[in-house]
């Protein structure tokens, strides 16, 4: 098997590690094609091309993480991870670990810990790596991983919040929920919302700002509604499909370019928080991307009542 046909075979991995590691798809294929450049030149074979490449491309996301915290603590607004339709890599034995660990909740639970213990937790937890191996990729001893591991599972077994609702449960939720959006139902979102609902945007002072951080179901109504009959109006699509393993939306205008990406969380029956991702850099990769400025200008007009014309 040549080299190319090795590591194509090995991208999907190398993807999900990356963008776990990262949360940006952008990035995470940066990192990929990084790993194949650098695999590329090795003059000799590696014994284990798996773990070879797992672990360039670790250490290069570990890189590309430390450099892209401190575009994070000047983010504008909520920062959220780019939306990932499908993950590239399936592993049966491990399908639990890799949808958990795929959530925009689990996630943005990862940005809490540093880079390397980051690493550890993804390559640890969610893809069952050896510690042999994963003190290669971090360039840490055996026991300094496993004391990473410790604290990066204490962080995160703190503050995880348990999605367990059952899938056919909770897409049928979500078929409502998108349901009613596009019918302009406002009572019928009122009814899916839990009580201390909460809605956050992802815009990165590049979009108008939906919500920045709504909370509680009277409110995230009101927000629903200033929204819903514009948009119906003006012709926005609402397309569900998955996203990062979530019940979710992309919102395309007239034309079919992405406005934005809606991921819920669903528990108990009830929506607990919705997530909106309109930042026009994180949505390249999804599609064309629509100006979401004009359409809210437009979407405004609407909204504002007209003066009685008398003759």
């Amino acid at each position: 098997m040549s080299r190319t046909e090795e590591f194509e075979g090995l991208r999907p991995l190398l993807f999900a590690i990356a963008y776990r590691i990262l949360g940006s798809v952008t990035e995470a294929e940066d990192a990929v094609q990084e790993t194949w450049l650098r695999y590329e030149g090795a003059p000799e074979e590696p014994r284990s091309v798996k773990a070879f490449l797992s672990s360039v491309v670790t250490r290069i996301s570990i890189d590309v993480l430390r450099s892209a915290r401190v575009r994070r603590e000047e983010y504008v607004g909520p920062w959220f991870p780019e939306p990932l339709l499908s993950d590239p890599y399936d592993d049966p034995e491990r399908s639990a670990e890799l949808a958990d660990s795929l959530s925009m909740a689990a996630l943005l639970l990862l940005e809490r810990l540093t880079p390397p213990e980051r690493a550890v937790f993804v390559l640890r937890e969610v893809f069952g790596f050896g510690f042999p191996e994963i003190a290669s990729a971090v360039g840490r001893s055996e026991a300094a991983c496993r004391q990473l591991a410790v604290r990066a599972r204490r962080h995160m077994d703190a503050g995880r919040p348990r999605f367990e609702a059952d899938r056919r449960e909770r897409d049928e939720l979500a078929g409502r929920f998108f349901d009613a959006f596009r019918e302009g139902d406002v009572d019928g979102l009122r009814e899916l919302l839990a009580a201390d609902v909460r809605m956050v945007a992802d815009g990165g002072g590049k979009a108008p700002q939906i919500a920045r951080d709504i909370v509680g179901s009277d409110n995230v109504t009101r927000v629903l509604a200033a929204f819903v009959a514009p948009f119906v109006a003006i012709g926005i699509v609402v397309e569900p499909h998955e996203v990062n393993g979530q019940p979710g939306a992309i919102f395309r205008d007239r034309d079919g370019k992405v406005l934005t990406v809606l991921v819920l969380d669903v528990l108990d029956g009830q929506v607990q928080t919705i997530r909106t991702v309109i930042n026009p850099d994180k949505l390249g990769h999804v599609g064309p991307v629509a100006d979401a400025w004009a359409i809210a200008r437009e979407a405004n007009r609407l909204r504002r009542p007209r003066p009685d014309r008398r003759p």
